[in-house]
């Protein structure tokens, strides 16, 4: 297929596989689809801008779903050992069923009958009018809903101060009877906002069961993200916490510790994908990435010392994750050797391409690059294809300066990415309903690396250098002392 034949981007189609729009990285991407249906480490290497985060992200949609819900119960004898419970997705479904029909229907407050509409505070006693229960006063008859049947003198006051004091002389819940043909059953009305909950025998006895259940708190549900970005996590973002009480736990004035539970990316991601980029700046907390890998457990605890969620512990915290990580080529020797190992015993390490060749297919693949990124961007228009061959020879161009290839094709697509982008913000301020070849040359201006404007403008960084610099650095001879060194591919 020639990309000639379009006139712009918008007629040039996206693959449905979020692999296959991950442009040069034909071997990556193989080995990312094994990896994703085996349950596999992956350890992509390469500069920044080449693709390693769309192949993690990417992966987390070719496992499936999750399939397990993680909750934290209350430990009634040991508070501050919370138990970890596992349900699977039918037994988190079948909870879900049995909650909605414990939880009955709701009626209308002039649907259920007036003598229990009027001890829930809703009924005006007096006049019949339907308010909220929380109004004590009626707002058509402006008297108290309930009559005042007490023989005290006092009555009056106690009545006005319960008023000041929002105290309400209704029921929340009143129980009845109904008949069923022959049969009388129990029937029980409870308050639920501006509606009336009613409660049958079964429903009232699910209920009683439910509620002999010891309370949970759900930290991991069932229903998901599988890609969870740990990159630059904190010890508690990566591996969980319990929040702070001031009162202790205390069971009266407190929050209980299993409600203060809070899980970390490593439990997030189990059954999915963490995305670690820049592994190496995580430092020593790779070794508790590495214990959640062997264990596919982790405990969460409080990680602060001086908190009361200091002595709270939950033990066997699943942590059954697919590991992706990523690192620059000059920073693989800072990787823990363990932790590499084990990525490399279950998994494979990846070096990402940087440049592809140019001809014709990849060509069209940088077209369908520009394509995506104006689709993901969704601020911008579409692009000419004249517009978007310029983006193709500034792709030729990079590749000859920075990674020294000719007739080829840069990967280094995040850069070529905000150079889409600007020509298409150009291209908006004109009111152009197309990015055309003169709104990405303006881009081109103005979009230049900085690195390459200072090349052009001072021959080379040490020339910038001393031209910034003062009278007096001069003469001390500071900046004369040492060559400034660049590693950028400008400055080779």
């Amino acid at each position: 297929m020639n990309y000639k034949n379009f006139s712009t981007t918008a007629d040039i189609s996206l693959p449905a596989n979020p692999l296959e729009r991950v442009i040069g990285q034909d071997e990556a991407v193989r080995i990312a689809m094994v990896s994703a249906r085996q349950r596999r480490n992956l350890l992509l290497v390469g500069p920044p801008g080449v693709g390693k985060s769309m192949i993690a992200q990417a992966m987390s949609f070719l496992i499936g779903k999750p399939e397990h819900e993680v909750r934290v119960i209350h430990n009634l004898r040991y508070p501050e050992r919370p138990f970890v419970e596992i349900k699977n997705r039918s037994q988190v479904l079948q909870e879900e069923e049995e909650i909605s029909v414990a939880e009955g229907n709701l009626l209308e407050p002039w649907d259920v009958p007036q003598d229990v509409a009027e001890k829930l505070g809703y009924r005006c006693s007096r006049c019949g009018f339907i308010s909220p229960y929380t109004e004590t006063t009626c707002s058509r008859c402006n008297q108290p809903k309930m009559p005042n049947t007490t023989q005290s003198p006092f009555g009056d006051m106690f009545n006005v101060l319960g008023q000041a004091l929002g105290m309400q002389s209704n029921m929340e819940r009143v129980t009845s009877t109904r008949k069923i043909g022959e049969r009388e059953e129990i029937i029980q009305y409870e308050r639920e906002g501006d509606k009336v909950r009613i409660l049958d025998e079964k429903t009232i006895e699910k209920k009683k069961k439910m509620d002999k259940k010891s309370p949970s708190k759900v930290i991991v549900p069932l229903n998901r993200n599988t890609f969870i970005l740990a990159t630059g996590a904190s010890e508690t973002e990566l591996l969980g916490d319990v929040r702070h009480d001031p009162y202790g736990g205390h069971p009266q004035l407190g929050t209980s510790p299993y409600e203060r539970v809070i899980a970390g990316s490593i439990h997030e991601a189990h059954e999915g994908v963490l995305f670690v980029d820049e592994i190496t700046h995580l430092g020593e907390l790779q070794r508790s990435i590495l214990t959640a890998m062997q264990e596919k457990k982790f405990p969460i605890t409080g990680r602060n010392p001086q908190s009361a969620g200091a002595s709270v512990r939950v033990d066997n915290v699943p942590t059954d994750f697919i590991l992706v990580a990523a690192c620059n080529i000059q920073d693989l020797g800072k990787i823990l050797s363990p932790l590499r190992s084990r990525i490399s015993g279950n998994g494979y390490e990846v070096l990402m391409e940087v440049s592809m060749p140019y001809n014709r297919e990849n060509a069209l693949k940088y077209m369908q690059f520009i394509t995506q990124e104006i689709n993901s961007d969704g601020k911008i228009p579409h692009m000419s294809i004249e517009g978007a061959e310029l983006i193709l020879e500034e792709g030729k161009r990079r590749a000859k300066i920075v990674d020294g290839k000719e007739n080829a094709l840069t990967l280094r697509l995040r850069e070529l990415g905000g150079l889409v982008r600007a020509a298409g913000d150009i291209a908006i301020s004109n009111d152009s309903p197309v990015i055309e070849k003169d709104h990405v040359k303006d881009a081109l201006k103005i979009y230049m690396p900085v690195e390459e404007k200072i090349a052009k403008v001072y021959g080379n960084m040490n020339n910038a250098i001393t031209s910034e610099a003062t009278a007096s650095q001069k003469m001390s001879g500071y900046y004369g002392e040492t060559k400034y060194t660049y590693s950028d591919p400008y400055y080779r």
